[in-house]
């Protein structure tokens, strides 16, 4: 057994089955190792696709997937939605391939510092150096990327590593621990049940695992027993939603409108979280969005267990017997008519087929979406934490790995899809059931309304240039049609359902261009 078979063994010993690939030269070794049939391997066309599917299939598993990246540059390509990854507590192991030991002192053209472009959005990175030490290493890469919240783990394979023999030293690796999740203090719980019984308003911001599961029943029950409100971020990794499920409110993007959702809150509690601050900094606006004279109390940190702390708040506070209020299912509407924010979202309620996924980036488009579809059936949302564009597509390509028998809608603006849209590819050659829903506006929307928002005034014609995408346009249909995808345009809201319903009911991945044009 050679190093790169070792690495791809214990993968697969430690549940991690899929591997998210643009390989190279010096990764051929654990090309050829990952014909181990325990492994199922996805070919990317661009490592910032591997990256952002290994992102979408950890907020569906809760597993980490790795990755295979070529050298410090396919790594450079793959940090964007690292970052995003990151952002998003999703585990993932980053396999890099370097040069063998002996070639590097030659100083060969793919040399670079990988430690150093790594590090920053890593949680922890080791390069290997030895065959021997291949089991070991990937084994702590998995335990590092399986702890709560999730850990970004890159792992540096040298060739020579790959390619030398690894006796048996993967049969000596015992697999890695289950993660141990803190719970809070007690005195902490106390003290926030203490703010509660007050009965001054309190607003509880959910994130992270809270927003999913048994988590958000507790919510609710709070909610019941207290009179609190509940909320999320703008951003949040991944809600469970819709029908049946606790109503989560969701603090607006924009500073004026965010300012006047928090300013009646005397408290604000926080579940793996932190307090709201504005996605950027605007001249003469504030960072900080809470009102003056709010506190903030943090029930459950980033690595501690929000479950147990909505337990222990309840049994503080007597009120483990609440009844939560769950949202009810909303009449089906069909929208007729132009297409606007409204009614693409209605649209979305009526058509959204039940326990769907609907992948969020589409900024300017979608800002109605959660709002408008509090009341459809039961789906899961994932948003785009980190912020850097191009992740909507290949996170929604993770996710319907993760869940094959789960639809998955994506929706994204016609700028950011063009970032990262060979995700289309893998989606054709991997026949997943995805729905990209590109919003064609011909614009970078959302900078326009930045630019505005920046005290900038109306942008000028050369403004305007590094704004607008319509010389030339894009065409979707036949960008779809290259990648084996098929697709269909639509320019009215009765249109928008009706291709969305029918993409539901087919096997496989379809893309809509709504145009809004």
């Amino acid at each position: 057994m050679n190093g790169a078979e070792s690495l791809v063994k214990t993968l697969t010993d430690q549940g991690v089955d899929i591997c998210f690939a643009n390989p190279g030269t010096s990764e051929m070794h654990f090309l050829k190792a990952l014909e181990n049939p325990r492994m199922k391997s996805v070919l990317c066309l661009f490592e910032g696709i591997c990256t952002g599917a290994a992102d979408g299939y950890y907020r569906m598993k809760g597993t980490p997937a790795s990755t295979l990246l070529h050298l410090g540059p396919g790594l450079a390509n793959g940090l964007a939605n690292i970052h995003n990854a990151k952002r998003a507590s999703s585990g993932m192991v980053n396999i890099v391939g370097e040069h063998s030991a002996s070639h590097l002192k030659y100083d060969p053209p793919l040399t670079s510092d990988i430690e150093g472009l790594a590090r920053p959005l890593s949680h922890w990175v080791r390069r290997v150096e030895s065959p021997q030490s291949v089991a070991w290493d990937v084994s702590t890469a998995i335990a590092k990327a399986s702890e709560h919240p999730g850990q970004i783990a890159t792992l540096l394979l040298p060739g020579d590593a790959s390619w030398q023999e690894a006796g048996d030293a993967a049969a000596l690796v015992p697999p890695p621990a289950a993660p141990q999740i803190k719970r809070p203090e007690p005195a902490r719980i106390e003290a926030i049940a203490k703010v509660l019984r007050s009965g001054e308003p309190a607003l509880v911001i959910l994130a992270n695992r809270a927003t999913r599961g048994r988590a958000v029943e507790l919510a609710g029950k709070l909610k019941a027993a207290t009179g609190c409100r509940l909320a999320t971020q703008f951003f949040t990794s991944r809600i469970e939603r819709g029908a049946g499920r606790v109503t989560l409110e969701r603090i607006p993007y924009a500073v004026p409108q965010a300012l006047e959702f928090l300013k009646g809150f005397k408290h604000i509690i926080t579940l793996e979280t932190t307090e709201p601050i504005a996605f950027f900094s605007y001249p003469d606006k504030p960072s900080l969005l809470k009102a003056p004279g709010t506190v903030v109390h943090k029930l459950a940190e980033a690595n501690e267990d929000s479950e147990a702390a909505l337990d222990m708040l309840l049994y503080a506070l007597d009120a483990g017997s609440a009844t939560p209020v769950l949202q009810a299912r909303a009449e089906a509407v069909i929208p007729q008519g132009a297409l606007n924010p409204a009614s693409i979202a209605a649209a979305l309620a009526a058509a959204l087929p039940e326990h769907c996924i609907l992948v969020d980036e589409s900024l300017t488009t979608g800002r109605e979406t959660m709002g408008l579809t509090v009341g459809a059936a039961p789906h899961d949302l994932i948003n785009n934490m980190g912020g850097s564009i191009g992740y909507g597509t290949p996170v929604a390509t993770g996710a319907a790995l993760a869940c094959p028998d789960r639809r998955v809608f994506c929706m994204v603006g016609d700028g950011s899809a063009m970032y990262t849209i060979q995700s289309l590819w893998t989606q054709a050659r991997e026949g997943l059931n995805v729905t990209t829903i590109i919003f064609a506006n011909n614009s970078y929307a959302i900078l326009k309304a930045e630019y505005a928002n920046m005290g900038a005034g109306a942008p000028g014609p050369q403004a305007l240039a590094m704004i607008d995408i319509d010389r030339p346009s894009i065409d979707w249909l036949a960008m779809a049609k290259s990648m084996g995808v098929p697709a269909v345009a639509v320019d009215s809201a009765e249109g928008f359902y009706k291709a969305m319903a029918n993409s539901a009911r087919e096997q496989g991945p379809t893309l809509i261009e709504v145009r809004l044009y």
